[in-house]
């Protein structure tokens, strides 16, 4: 199996990624680093698919997967407590931001996991926890990136591609996403570092909101709880869809 020209071995040096798996078809590649997880698989564990026939998105969405059009991708985190595989996807779309950043390509982050550029989807971020009592065991997280358009009508209207921008290659974003990836914090809260500079990239701040809570959203907390100005004062969201006025 090649990608995108490249050798395993290829591809493997090139993002400094020795447990790189990577197929030319997968249902999701959700479901292929939570099988290697379960066999005892190390964290920074990743698995590349050229398609997916399932991917999957938040509450039960799909993700528009066809062959050689993106980065399909999850990744093997093992944070050591809740705290910290609760923040796996804000700290996932601030590396995703930077690794675009070197492409040319200004993003903006939208809680609790979209990649956003001229307000339309670029990338999504999906975690998975299995638990193994009160502590997790793995988080699968998933990376879904358009990089080459055109994309279907339908998808086209809230998304871009990465080359509708800047010239680009899967492998260029990969060069710059997975070291990042595999230098990921797993301390229970943000820093402020972490904080700031999600807050210059918030997309979501001052917007009105219906759903996770109705108000306006103020940005986030160290644990990673949007916060939402509402009439009986500020309240916190964990978790939750967003849906604006």
């Amino acid at each position: 199996m090649t990608y995108d020209g490249m050798t395993l071995a290829t591809l493997a040096a090139a993002v400094h990624s020795p447990d790189l798996h990577v197929l030319a078809e997968a249902p999701s590649t959700l479901d292929v680093v939570h099988a290697l997880a379960d066999e005892g698989a190390p964290a920074g564990t990743v698995v590349l698919a050229d398609a997916q026939t399932r991917g999957r998105g938040r509450q039960g969405s799909t993700w528009h997967s066809p062959r050689g059009r993106g980065i399909w991708l999850s990744y093997l985190v093992r944070p050591p407590d809740e705290a910290a595989a609760s923040l796996v996807a804000i700290r996932a779309g601030l590396a995703v931001a930077a690794a675009l950043d070197e492409l040319g390509v200004p993003v903006r982050l939208k809680w609790p996991n979209d990649v956003l550029c001229r307000d339309r989807k670029v990338a999504g971020i999906l975690c998975e926890t299995r638990w193994k009592g009160t502590l997790p065991a793995w988080t699968a997280l998933g990376i879904g990136m358009n990089v080459h358009a055109p994309l279907p009508p339908g998808v086209a209207e809230t998304a871009c591609a990465l080359d509708e921008l800047v010239p680009v290659t899967r492998r260029a974003v990969l060069e710059r996403l997975l070291p990042r990836l595999h230098a990921l914090p797993v301390s229970p809260r943000l820093t402020e570092d972490e904080r700031t500079a999600w807050g210059a990239r918030d997309w979501l701040v001052g917007r009105s909101l219906r759903e996770p809570l109705a108000g306006i959203a103020q940005g986030i907390e160290g644990d990673g709880a949007l916060r939402v100005e509402t009439p009986a004062g500020v309240r916190r969201a964990l978790a939750g869809h967003v849906i604006l006025t």
